[in-house]
């Protein structure tokens, strides 16, 4: 299998896994407050969905910070340019 057919496969996995995110977010919250499941599971459920929010807005200031960055050097070249 050459390198692109192997990172193309890997892409489409990708995809798939991304896909299935909100059903994996349905199952978290279901768990969470499934009085019936163990006090243990329900712990564990919320402490990931805390977990994966914090990393997501984690992720977000990371993007938002890249950009003004990108955004501040298009600016320096631009007046460098003159």
């Amino acid at each position: 299998m050459s390198r692109e057919s192997r990172r193309q496969a890997f892409g489409q996995s990708i995809a798939r896994l991304q896909q299935a995110t909100s059903a994996a977010a349905a199952t978290l919250m279901k768990i969470m407050v499934d009085p019936s499941a163990p006090a243990s599971v329900r712990v564990r459920a919320a402490d990931s969905i805390f977990k994966h929010s914090a990393r997501a807005v984690e992720i977000e200031d990371i993007e938002a910070r890249v950009s003004e960055l990108e955004r501040a050097a298009e600016t320096a070249k631009q007046h460098t340019l003159r």
